[in-house]
């Protein structure tokens, strides 16, 4: 699978707050916003 680097514009507090969740439990934030791609894309029949 090949990988593509994006650039997002998200507020500066969630984003920090998020990463530090992913950080303490491990978790890779950019597989996070992977899965919620494919999530939404499954939910509207677009995948």
């Amino acid at each position: 699978m090949n990988s593509k680097n994006i650039t997002l514009k998200v507020n500066t507090q969630l984003y920090e707050a998020y990463r530090i969740y992913c950080r303490k439990e491990g978790i890779i934030t950019s597989r996070q916003f992977e899965k919620l791609m494919e999530k939404e894309l499954e939910e509207n029949g677009k995948k």
